[in-house]
């Protein structure tokens, strides 16, 4: 059996908010017969100096992500939006910097989001685990559309015991997040949640997952807002098992 190395990419969400999905990653890929590391030098994906304009600091940041993480084989992040950064937009800032440039096209290349690397690498096809529970996942932009990542994470769902998979009337629609768009257009953001967590309520889940804890935040503050009594969790989480943890915006036990 061929080990893989694997860097693990943390993201600053899951670090400052939600380690826990930190960990359960971590022991989804380690069941999986990976060896993680979590290199200590890494920092921000910079995609908030990217989005931004900010093209100065962003390289500033992405060079020091792609020194940290040379040397792995694979690079995992629990986020299709960092995964995206790193995997399409760091290309994109070194593309006229022959020096930094192949190091760039490298990292991409050997960049995954966590389900599909799971799925698509690992040859994953189930998760060992019970969980008596109807579940909505939410296909979070990045995740969708930069990495491709579709059929991989409801596969992994839906081969949990117990586990009723259900759809949301628009599973890909926005959530309203969209890192800096939600603080700089707070109005716009709130209709498009308000609308997103309509449809969640038309499909009365008992649980809410996706793959990127901005998504998650989002809905979830909405749902609290409003007072609804759904869980929205990271899909790690649920796929790990690890659900003693409360969930997203709900009080700490």
């Amino acid at each position: 059996m061929t080990t893989r190395n694997v860097g693990f990419f943390v993201t600053c969400l899951v670090d400052l908010y939600r380690p826990s999905v930190g960990f359960a990653a971590i022991e989804l890929l380690t069941r999986a017969g990976c060896v993680v590391q979590v290199p200590e030098a890494q920092t921000c994906c910079g995609q908030p100096a990217y989005n931004a304009g900010d093209q100065k600091n962003a390289k500033a940041i992405a060079q020091q992500v792609i020194t940290a993480f040379e040397g792995f084989d694979y690079v995992v992040a629990p986020s299709g939006s960092c995964a995206g950064m790193l995997k399409h937009h760091y290309t994109a800032l070194f593309k006229d910097d022959p020096q930094w440039l192949p190091r760039a096209e490298a990292l991409s290349a050997r960049t995954w989001e966590l389900t599909s690397f799971l799925t698509d690498v690992c040859g994953l096809s189930k998760v060992d685990g019970k969980l008596p529970a109807k579940v909505a996942y939410h296909d979070s932009c990045a995740a969708n559309r930069e990495m491709q990542v579709h059929n991989q994470p409801r596969r992994l769902l839906s081969s949990i015991e117990g586990l009723d998979l259900v759809e949301l009337k628009n599973p890909n629609g926005c959530c309203g997040f969209g890192g800096l768009f939600s603080v700089k257009y707070g109005e716009i953001s709130e209709q498009i949640v308000e609308s997103k967590i309509g449809e969640v309520n038309e499909a009365a889940p008992d649980i809410l997952v996706g793959p990127d804890l901005g998504c998650l935040l989002s809905m979830a503050g909405k749902l609290k807002r409003d007072g609804a009594t759904i869980e929205v969790r990271h899909i790690a989480e649920v796929l790990a098992g690890k659900l003693d943890t409360p969930p997203i915006a709900a009080p700490k036990a």
